[in-house]
C-alpha cells in the first residue's frame, strides 16, 4: 500500500514537472525577436566596449580584432586583471586600450570589480560588456545601442561554438536544463526579478546609468555576476532584456567536453541568486522531466508520460540546433546525458564552487541571495523611448 502511494505520487509530481515544462516552452512561440542592426547607415550612440580579461591571450585576439574594425565602437577597453601572461601586450599591440586592473578589494568578486574599473573609464553613452571568448560580427554593438532605447539592460545570447562529438552532446545536455527551468531566450513579457536570466559574456547599458545605480558594487560577491546583475536590477525597476543574438554573436567558450563538465557546469545551478525553494523546484523539473525518462527508457520500462516527455526532448534538440555554429549528431545525442547533467546541477547546487582563474573567494556563512528590498529611480529615458 505504501509502495502504491509513493508510485502515485511520483506520477503526479513528474506529470506536474511535465505541466510546468510544457508551458514554459510554448511560451517560447511568442519570444522576442533577435537583434538585428538598424537599417539606418549612421547615427547611432557612441559605444565604448570594456572586456574584463585575466589569463586570456590565447582567445582574446580574435575578439579585439573584430571589434576594432567596427566603426560603432568609440573605444575598445581591456581591463587587465592581474593577467600573468601576455594579454595586457597582445591587446595593447592590437590598438585596444589597456586598463592595468588592481586586486580586487575583500568582498568582490575579480570580473564584478574589473568591469566597474572599465566602465568608470569609459566615455562612450552606451557601454558593450563582452567576455574574450566572444566573436562579434559586424552590427552587434549597433545592434546592441538600438536595443538599449528599449530595454535599461540587454543581455544577449549567442551561437555557440562546440567541436567534438561528445563536447556539443553535453553542453546542448546542459543547456536543455536552462530551458527546462527558464523557457526560451527571448520570454515576450518580463518574468518576476527573481527569475529573470542573463548572459554575462555580452551586455549593454547606458553609462551614466549604471554608474549611478553602481551595479556592479551591488553584487561585488556573487560568482553567478550575471544573474545577480539583472535580477538586482530588475527589482530597483530596471528593464532587462534577454534576446537572442546568434546571427552577431559566437562564443568559444570550452575546448573539451571535461572543460564544458568543469567550467559551465558548476555555475548552472545560480546558487547564490536563488531561494533554496526555488532550487529544490527547478532540480525536481530537471530529474523529473528530464533525466528520469531516459532512466526508464534504458531499464526498458518507461511509462507513457516518460515517452512523451523524451518526444518533448528531442523536439527541444531539432530546436537546438539553432544555438550552434557546426550543429552535429551531439546535439540529437544530447538527451541520453540528460541525467548526468541533473547530476552535474545537483552536486554544484550542493557543494557550490567559490575558486576562478586562481582565485579563491572567502564563501558566506550561508547563500547569499540577491536583495530585492531596494527601491529607486529607473534609469532616465531618452527622447526616442
Amino acid at each position: 500500500m505504501t509502495a502504491g502511494f509513493g508510485a502515485r505520487a511520483l506520477t503526479a509530481a513528474q506529470a506536474a514537472a511535465a505541466l510546468t515544462v510544457v508551458i514554459r516552452l510554448v511560451r517560447g512561440r511568442r519570444r522576442l525577436p533577435p537583434l538585428t542592426p538598424p537599417t539606418a547607415a549612421s547615427g547611432g550612440p557612441p559605444v565604448s566596449v570594456v572586456i574584463p580579461a585575466r589569463d586570456e591571450e590565447h582567445r582574446i585576439g580574435p575578439c579585439l580584432r573584430a571589434l576594432l574594425a567596427d566603426p560603432a565602437a568609440a573605444e575598445v577597453i581591456v581591463v587587465d586583471d592581474e593577467s600573468s601572461d601576455g594579454t595586457a601586450a597582445l591587446a595593447a599591440g592590437l590598438g585596444a586600450t589597456v586598463v592595468a586592473g588592481t586586486p580586487p578589494p575583500p568582498g568582490w568578486i575579480g570580473k564584478q570589480w574589473a568591469l566597474r574599473q572599465g566602465v568608470r573609464r569609459a566615455r562612450g553613452d552606451v557601454v558593450v560588456t563582452l567576455d574574450a571568448d566572444a566573436r562579434p560580427a559586424p552590427g552587434l554593438l549597433s545592434a546592441l545601442a538600438a536595443a538599449v532605447d528599449g530595454f535599461d539592460l540587454v543581455s544577449a545570447g549567442p551561437t555557440f561554438v562546440c567541436e567534438g562529438l561528445a563536447e556539443q552532446a553535453l553542453h546542448a545536455s546542459f543547456l536543455a536544463t536552462l530551458v527546462y527551468r527558464f523557457g526560451p531566450i527571448g520570454p515576450p513579457s518580463p518574468p518576476a526579478p527573481h527569475r529573470v536570466l542573463a548572459n554575462g559574456q555580452c551586455l549593454a547599458f547606458r553609462r551614466d546609468a549604471m554608474l549611478r545605480a553602481d551595479g556592479f558594487a551591488l553584487v561585488r560577491g556573487h560568482m553567478t555576476d550575471d544573474v545577480a546583475l539583472a535580477r538586482t536590477l530588475a527589482a530597483r525597476g530596471w528593464a532587462v532584456g534577454f534576446l537572442d543574438a546568434g546571427d552577431l554573436l559566437r562564443v568559444d567558450m570550452h575546448e573539451s567536453a571535461a572543460d564544458v563538465w568543469r567550467e559551465w557546469g558548476r555555475s548552472l545551478p545560480l546558487g547564490d541568486v536563488t531561494s533554496p525553494a526555488w532550487q529544490a523546484a527547478d532540480l525536481a523539473v530537471l530529474w523529473l522531466a528530464g533525466a528520469l525518462p531516459v532512466l526508464r527508457l534504458a531499464a526498458g520500462r518507461p511509462t507513457r508520460l516518460d515517452l512523451a516527455l523524451i518526444a518533448i526532448r528531442l523536439l527541444l534538440s531539432g530546436a537546438l540546433r539553432g544555438s550552434y555554429a557546426r550543429p552535429g549528431p551531439g546535439i540529437a545525442l544530447s538527451a541520453l546525458l540528460d541525467p548526468a547533467a541533473a547530476v552535474r546541477v545537483s552536486a554544484a547546487t550542493l557543494w557550490p564552487v567559490r575558486t576562478w582563474r586562481g582565485r579563491t573567494y572567502p564563501r558566506p556563512g550561508r547563500a547569499a541571495p540577491v536583495t530585492y528590498g531596494g527601491r529607486s529611480a529607473r534609469p532616465g529615458r531618452t527622447a526616442g523611448r
